[in-house]
């Protein structure tokens, strides 16, 4: 159990799946002239599966669906294998890792906005309403 609540919990793992999807951007984009790379994206499902099996219960019908019932990490690398932009085998979309890019800032910035936001909170209660 946390001391801080399950809000700052879940803004915690956003900060480490911005963390990690920006990690894996800035890999594809440093590998855009390698032959042969395939772009990798990363997908946070922990939280999905925690609120998933807490309101009910996933059935797979499809090898496609998210398997709900094993939780290896709360992150998976998906290796993106079935395109081909460059003449080299390479994959990597330099403008769609780049809006990625973009998206993920906004994303990591709204976190943190609001987990400052939330731990002002707390310093004020802390104060005393000073």
């Amino acid at each position: 159990m946390s001391i801080f609540g399950r809000s700052i919990d879940n803004m915690h793992h956003g900060l480490n799946y911005a963390f990690v999807k920006n990690e894996t951007i800035s890999n594809n984009l440093a590998n855009m002239d390698t032959a042969n790379y395939k772009a990798k994206t990363a997908k946070f499902k922990s939280l999905l599966e925690q609120e998933a099996t807490n309101q009910f219960q996933a059935k797979r019908t499809d090898p496609r669906h998210i398997d709900f019932g094993q939780t290896t990490s709360d992150f998976q690398i998906h290796t993106n294998s079935n395109t081909q932009y460059n003449h080299n085998g390479n994959n990597v979309d330099v403008d769609k890792e780049m809006v990625e890019l973009g998206n993920n800032q906004i994303y990591h910035q709204a976190l943190v906005d609001r987990l400052n936001g939330s731990f002002g909170t707390l310093q004020n209660v802390i104060r005393g309403g000073r």
